[in-house]
């Protein structure tokens, strides 16, 4: 469930879309390559992405879905050497990515001890994503994923809860919070949850965010220099590239500390 670019057809530079802002310095329509993949469809830009106004492509992480699309569910065909393949790789794309995260989810929920009232159950969803992400094209193209992304919902919340538990006192509640700009600095966030709180630019230096939900939190331009995030629940890759860190901000071993991070 990690990206390996160099087996992947530059899916995510050609599906998706992306608007001028921030994080693009373009307006790029989904199914059109963007102007700076080559032909061999790397990045023309990759050591300078942020200094050229591209900070959304180090963010975004497809979980692995582009390999998967590109070896295994078109086997191997390009779409530029293959032109027929190219309308339905790009629909597939999308789905293959929402079923990538969710298998990142169920994996890491299934290693959580607390949680094994609820095992039984994600081992089942476990099964059944994967053998849709296993699917050919059209069968992925017609995939009801809301409905699946909705029962799995239901047992991480129940794992969160469960794991959360454990956690000695009060725990706060900042689901789905508007914490833009909060000052957090230090703050014991242990056994909170954060899932879909808008942390964008939140000073999150030295908090302790162990055993934090963190399923779906925005942490654009956020400050984790200090922070502990070791135990973290549900935090990806996508949402510590999307933040910034020094060399003290404690991380999960299964994640990478991003490059764009200060000493």
């Amino acid at each position: 469930m990690k990206a390996d670019c160099a087996k992947c057809f530059a899916l995510c530079c050609v599906a998706l879309p992306f608007a001028r802002s921030a994080d693009f310095a373009v307006d790029k329509a989904a199914g059109t390559p963007c102007t700076n993949l080559q032909q061999d469809f790397r990045c023309g830009i990759h050591r300078d992405l942020r200094a050229s106004g591209f900070p959304g492509c180090t963010v975004f992480d497809c979980f692995g879905a582009g390999q998967q699309v590109s070896q295994v569910t078109f086997g191997g065909r390009d779409w530029r050497a293959h032109p027929d393949t190219r309308q339905q790789m790009f629909e597939v794309f999308p789905v293959q990515r929402q079923l990538h995260e969710l298998l990142f989810y169920v994996t890491e929920a299934l290693t959580l001890t607390a949680a094994r009232p609820v095992h039984a159950g994600l081992r089942r969803a476990l099964a059944e994503t994967e053998e849709l992400v296993a699917a050919d094209a059209a069968t992925l193209a017609a995939a009801d994923v809301g409905t699946l992304r909705q029962g799995i919902n239901t047992l991480l919340l129940k794992t969160s809860e469960l794991v959360r538990a454990a956690v000695p006192g009060k725990k706060r509640n900042h689901r789905g919070a508007d914490l833009m700009g909060a000052r957090l600095t230090g703050a014991d966030l242990r056994g909170a949850t954060l899932r879909g709180a808008y942390l964008i630019a939140a000073d999150l230096r030295r908090a302790d965010l162990r055993t934090a939900d963190l399923i779906g939190a925005d942490f654009r331009d956020a400050d984790l220099a200090g922070a502990d995030l070791t135990g973290a629940l549900f935090l990806t890759q996508a949402q510590l590239n999307a933040a910034r860190g020094d060399a003290t901000t404690r991380i999960p071993a299964t994640l990478t500390r991003p490059a764009h991070w200060t000493a």
